[in-house]
Parts: structure tokens; sequence; C-alpha cells
């Protein structure tokens, strides 16, 4: 009787030592899955504190999901970088040729200056960069899907620009290469150009809605010409605050010797023909740089928007061949 009473009290505590043994591998897995889960939410909202134009931005880690909306600025850098946005401007519903590098994979959330908020919600981005541009209640929106950045308008803000594409990307090292090749151009430039340019005025104007139209000296391509290249300023150009149209008798009477001339139908859909037009009127034509054969019509993409660093390195180039090229 007490063998018996032993051997079941045996018989128990081993059935007691497998249940133990099998609930303790039980546990074990969804141990470890929940260490992998943790990581991954860790790694997810994982954040990181940047400064660009004296402002501080709380971004994601690792900003894998960029949208970009109103900035053909942050567009263009990004061909530089090879960036490819999850969402981005389209123009009359379509991308442009210009961006066909850059939007393989993007879908468009509305255009230049009427974001699709619902779209840019749908592809979850994890960081949205906009424009200076916008309107204070339009970030606000934005702010409210994904953290926001305004990317700045301002031809003379490029190099922040491309720092802090190359930041979020993860592509600084890239970006300050891009960088460094364009100042090193621009030396070698303003050395073989000096003796084409001296005492030679050189001006760049838009042809946009059927008008002649000049920039301020830190707008559109005008830093490469007056600050980067250090050529004389005319007046007018001088004085310009922003975008001014001029007529074809203030045209004249400027008088340039060498002439940049940007137009695009898309800019002119009511004026198609103002390109021809103004070739073929005689007062343009007296013009001395039209006499001397320097007029030079879209050097660069004339959607290019002059004040990135993509639009300084594709101009400074083409600027360098037409002239070296007289």
């Amino acid at each position: 009787m007490k063998k018996i009473s032993i051997s079941i009290l045996m018989m128990v505590m081993f059935v007691l030592l497998a249940a133990c043994g099998n609930s303790a591998n039980t546990t074990a897995t969804p141990a470890g899955a929940n260490a992998a889960t943790a990581s991954t939410d860790a790694t997810s909202t994982a954040t990181r504190t940047i400064t660009y134009l004296n402002q501080s931005y709380t971004i994601p880690a690792q900003a894998k999901r960029i949208v970009i909306t109103g900035s053909l600025e942050a567009m263009e850098d990004s061909i530089l970088l090879d960036i490819h946005p999850v969402g981005a401007i389209s123009i009359s519903g379509k991308f442009p040729p210009l961006f066909a590098s850059i939007t393989d994979q993007a879908e468009s959330i509305g255009e230049k200056v009427d974001p699709n908020f619902e779209k840019i919600l749908s592809l979850k981005p994890d960081i949205i960069l906009g424009t200076t541009k916008f309107d204070p209640a339009v970030l606000e929106k934005l702010k409210q899907i994904a953290p926001t950045i305004p990317y700045s308008h301002v031809a003379t803000n490029w190099e922040a620009n491309l720092n802090l594409l190359g930041d979020i990307s993860g592509k600084q090292q890239q970006a300050t290469q891009e960088i460094n090749e364009y100042k090193a151009n621009l030396e070698k430039a303003k050395t073989s150009l000096q003796p084409t340019l001296q005492d030679k005025q050189v001006l760049l104007v838009r042809i946009r809605e059927g008008s002649v139209c000049l920039y301020g000296p830190d707008l559109y391509f005008n830093p490469v010409l007056y600050s980067d290249l250090g050529l004389a300023i005319p007046t007018e150009v001088a004085s310009a605050q922003s975008q001014e149209a001029i007529s074809i008798e203030q045209f004249a009477q400027m008088n340039p010797d060498v002439l940049f001339i940007q137009f695009s139908e898309d800019e002119n859909p009511d004026a198609t023909g103002a390109l021809e037009d103004l070739q073929n009127n005689p007062i343009f034509q007296s013009i001395q740089a039209v006499k001397d054969g320097n007029v030079f019509v879209d050097v660069v993409d004339p959607l290019a928007q002059g004040g990135t660093a993509y639009s300084k390195i594709q101009f400074l180039q083409a600027f360098v061949d037409k002239l070296q090229s007289k």
C-alpha cells in the first residue's frame, strides 16, 4: 500500500513538473514577440530636433515617407539628392517632365497652391515639406497630419534648404558635396568669363501672363548673376521689390548687352504667343543684346524656380556654355 502511494505521488510530481515546463515554454515566445514589438514601436516613435532658419522642429528620427506640397523648390532640390516623395505637387493634374526622375513613386497631393489635405492624410507621411508662401492656417492644418516644415522660397536660403533636405533624408554628405561643387564651378566661371562680361549689362526676364517681368536682386535667378558672379546690377533690378512687369519701352531703355528670357506656355495660357510677339517687336529688336546675338531663351527648364540649389547649378552651367560659345 505504501509502495502504491509513493508511486502515485511520484507520478503527480512528474505531471506538475511537465506542466511547469510547458508553461515556461509557452510564455517565452510572447515575451520575445513583445520585446520585438516594443523595439519596433520605439523606432517608429523616436524623434529628434533639428534647426532650420533659426526655428526648431521635432521630426521622426527616420523620415522615410516625405510629402511635398506647395514647394516646387523642395521638389527641385529632391532631384539633386534623388529623393522620391510619396506625395508631390502636380501641375494641371500631372507631374511635369522636370520632376520625372523623382515622382515615379509619388501620388498627386494637389496643385501648388491647393493642397489636398485628405490625400496627404491617406499617405501617412512621416514629414511634410510645405512652403513659406502658405497662409499660416494652411500650415496649421498640415501640422495636424504630420510634422511640417515650411521650405523657403527665398533664393538666398538655397544652402539652408539643401542642407535641410539632406538632413531629413539622411543625405547630408551628398548635399554638402553639391554645394561645394557649385562654389568651385562658380569660381572657375568668374575667372573664365571676366574678359567677356567686363562693362557688360546682363539681364534676365521672365514672361508671365503675357508680360515681361523682372525681379529684385535676391529673387529668381538674379542672385547667381549679381551676388555669385558679381555682375553689375541694373538700376531697375536693384529697385524692384518682387516680380514687376515692365513695358517694352522700359525694357528697351534698359538696353542690356546680354539677355536671358524664360518663357513657359503653362505660365501664359492666354498669351501663348507672347514670346514670339516680343521677338518680332521692332522696339525689342533695337536692344543691343538682340543686335549682338546675345539673347538666350529657356537655357534651363522654364519651370525652374531660380532660387534653389538645382536651379543655380543648372543655370550657372548654361550661362557658362552660352557665353563661352560666343
